[in-house]
């Protein structure tokens, strides 16, 4: 989870806007807990947008406007009914947490696409094969949302072709072992072959080839 200092808070026509003190990787359609900020503020918030000017209310038909003139950086806007309008103000306390645990696929899932039989739990091999997991589940979430796949749900994989390169993925890091770069580990003396978790066919399971949005 990844907490985030606000400074500045701001009220119009029931959609809010925080500012925070740092950059976040919060993106859009994501679920946030503010808290320590005041009414109508706090409580668990859903991110409509990540605008990158000031806030200045809605047109006749509802959409957002903003003033291009007054750029503001690490803003969170999401809807929330309130009493009445508040200007933006700093604000000495508030934060807001965000908690992305993506769990796509599942350590059985994975220890069955390896092959390699059971693992024993506890052991050092199971311990690494759920390291694997939840790297594989964090890196492929946060590469779709990056390529504007920012409906996904972090419960569950969006489609079967995303699970299978998520699955690829973490293979590839559990393969991986006891390498420090980007080749196998091992004792032969001709050295290992290199290690590409992110191939071609991956990337084309996860749908991150190119962009999804321009």
């Amino acid at each position: 989870m990844a907490t985030y200092t606000v400074t500045f808070k701001t009220l119009i026509g029931n959609y809010a806007v925080l500012q925070t003190l740092t950059n976040s990787e919060i993106a859009v359609g994501q679920s946030i807990t503010v808290a320590s900020v005041a009414a109508p503020f706090n409580g668990t918030q859903t991110v409509y947008d990540l605008p990158e000017y000031e806030f200045i209310g809605l047109d006749s038909q509802g959409d957002l406007l903003f003033n291009t003139n007054v750029p503001i950086p690490n803003q969170v806007l999401f809807a929330v009914v309130g009493t009445g309008d508040v200007d933006r103000t700093a604000t000495a306390t508030g934060t807001i947490a965000y908690t992305q645990t993506c769990t796509w696929v599942t350590a059985a899932q994975l220890e069955t696409y390896l092959g390699a039989g059971t693992i024993t739990n506890p052991s050092d091999d199971y311990t690494l094969l759920t390291q694997a997991v939840s790297a594989g589940n964090s890196f492929c979430w946060r590469r779709r949302q990056e390529s504007g796949y920012t409906g996904d749900a972090l419960a569950t994989s969006p489609s079967g072709d995303v699970t299978l390169g998520t699955l690829m993925y973490s293979s590839a890091l559990w393969r991986a072992r006891g390498s420090v770069q980007d080749t196998f580990a091992t004792f032969d003396g001709m050295g290992g072959g290199n290690v590409n978790a992110m191939t071609p066919m991956i990337k084309q399971l996860l749908g991150i080839d190119r962009p999804q949005v321009a």
